[in-house]
């Protein structure tokens, strides 16, 4: 998709223009399967001094997760007759998989990737964090690749980069309905709009590629699956894949239908093909 490479140029010089003083930061968002991360790796094999990294390379550590999930899913605090807060604990072990699942906001240590992005601003050689899928836990810091600096410009993909909470609904598909009291909904809404929309605010840019439907996200990580895998998909594997996809149903649709703060949209066809490409107005 060179039109997409060539927009990235254009984002990142006009960045540069109004920023001479640093390095400018741009996002690239759109759902699993799109494209993003495959586009980013491109622009910075032939542009070497922008450094790259995902959302995905910053997920908190499994420990961190279980850590969260158990103190977010198990605790109530009210406030009794006398106005003091008391605490008990209610296990709650459907929403507890639920918040263990990494991807949604909240799972992401965005502490991380602020600290990565001031010292790729600095010109110091930057260590690169990286996620462990298949172990679902971070790589030892020893092993995260070393970006020498000064970079140009720093490329940050992700799925939800630059989405917006979606308004409360009903719950739509099967996970959202085993969070019966809407624990992990309301953890996933604070988390976008107190930590994720002010870390999102700091970007320069973003770049948002959009995607035809729901559907054609869930083929385009099935895809994904069968070249992890190296084999065909199982029935099995499709209601895993499926159940895991949902964790992030709402706001994908949520994004599609404009949940936003994206500076540019590219419009794809189900072949990742650019369809049209758009300026958001401000």
């Amino acid at each position: 998709m060179i039109e997409i490479q060539k927009l990235l140029h254009q984002v990142i010089a006009g960045a540069g223009v109004k920023n001479a003083d640093r390095a400018p930061l741009i996002g690239i968002a759109g759902a699993q399967g799109s494209g993003k991360t495959t586009q980013c790796r491109q622009f910075v094999t032939t542009h070497p001094r922008v450094a790259h990294f995902s959302l995905d390379d910053v997920y908190l550590t499994k420990a961190e997760r279980v850590w969260r999930a158990d103190n977010i899913s198990s605790f109530n605090a009210v406030r009794d007759e006398e106005g003091h807060f008391q605490v008990t604990h209610v296990p709650r072990p459907e929403v507890e998989r639920l918040l263990l699942t990494r991807g949604p906001p909240g799972t992401h240590d965005l502490g991380l990737a602020k600290a990565v992005i001031g010292r790729l601003r600095e010109g110091a050689p930057t260590k690169l964090p990286r996620f462990d899928k298949a172990a679902d836990d971070r790589t030892p810091e020893s092993d995260w690749p070393v970006f020498q600096g000064p970079a140009e410009a720093i490329l940050v993909d992700g799925w939800c980069l630059g989405a917006k909470p979606p308004p409360p609904t009903e719950p739509i598909n099967e996970i959202e309905r085993e969070d019966g009291d809407g624990v992990w909904r309301r953890e996933t809404e604070t988390q976008m709009r107190k930590t994720y929309a002010p870390f999102f605010a700091s970007f320069d840019a973003i770049v948002y590629l959009k995607p035809l439907s729901w559907e054609i996200v869930k083929r385009w990580r099935a895809e994904q699956e069968v070249e992890n895998l190296g084999r065909p998909l199982t029935p099995e594997d499709h209601a895993r894949l499926d159940r895991f996809m949902q964790h992030y149903e709402r706001i994908t649709r949520s994004m599609m239908a404009g949940g936003h703060c994206a500076d540019w949209v590219v419009e794809l066809d189900e072949r990742r093909n650019v369809r049209k490409t758009s300026r958001v107005s401000p």
